[in-house]
């Protein structure tokens, strides 16, 4: 059933967690001896110290722990330009090529800043037009779902052409949030690491398509393997399969401009 499907982990990190249900993995080769054992062949990854310190830093030691290794696929924290402590544009995006960089993340309750069009203005519209992906998690608006979904409405409404991936939705079917955004904005996309409902996955594919769907993993927060069984035993096609196991993401990389 699953020969030839090769699953990217759109959503995984290494680094010392202060939450987490696994045990983290601090260093490069532990994480990709976490993703040997669970059949993962590639990852999109942040370094913990992104969200939980400090992104100048983070960003830093994620890009020069992932140089040489072709599985792993970096991805760095944005800050409101107005403070100075990331490059400008023009140099952030070389950087980001240099160091195989290639989507961002926002932690705005963590860092203080609003997510928004006052605060971001002409970066997240160059952002957008480059095709960059911007992944935010699920708990970033605040404590509780309808905060952070409330944020992501704002955002595309904003900036509606932005590649725009929520992370980490619920096992409690957030649907009615999110397929709105998946009617009105052709880049908006899940990762489905946490969309652990009965025939969920098969009817949102019925419903939708398959191509804005992302495996993912919210590793080590949850299990690596867990959202991939999911997707390798839904009642979906081989096609759709491999579309949300990896094409997909692959896609989206493919898209993108950093030049």
């Amino acid at each position: 059933m699953e020969e030839g499907i090769s699953y990217v982990d759109c959503n995984a990190s290494f680094g010392a967690h202060g939450a987490g249900v696994y045990r983290p993995c601090l260093t490069t080769a532990e994480l990709l001896a976490e993703m040997d054992w669970a059949g993962v062949d590639k990852a999109l990854v942040h370094h913990a110290l992104m969200r939980d310190q400090s992104p100048k830093v983070g960003n830093a030691i994620l890009a020069e722990s992932i140089a040489g290794e072709p599985r792993l696929i970096g991805t760095w924290a944005i800050l409101p330009p107005q403070t100075g402590e990331l490059p400008p544009a023009p140099a952030f995006f070389a950087d980001m090529q240099r160091a195989n960089v290639r989507a961002l993340w926002a932690f705005p309750e963590e860092h203080r800043y609003i997510l928004d069009r006052v605060t971001f203005g002409a970066f997240l519209d160059e952002v957008s037009e480059r095709r960059v992906p911007l992944f935010l998690p699920r708990d970033a608006g605040g404590p509780r779902p309808p905060d952070m979904w409330s944020l992501a409405y704002r955002l595309l409404a904003q900036y509606p052409n932005l590649t725009l991936v929520v992370a980490g939705n619920g096992p409690w079917g957030e649907d009615r949030y999110f397929r709105p955004l998946l009617e009105q904005y052709p880049r908006f996309y899940l990762d489905i690491s946490r969309y652990e409902l009965d025939c969920g996955l098969r009817e949102l594919v019925a419903r939708y398509g398959a191509e804005r769907l992302l495996y993912g993993s919210s590793f080590p927060q949850f299990s690596m393997g867990g959202p991939r069984l999911m997707v390798a035993t839904a009642e979906i096609d081989e096609a759709a399969r491999r579309a949300i196991a990896g094409d997909n993401l692959r896609r989206l990389l493919a898209e993108e401009d950093l030049s």
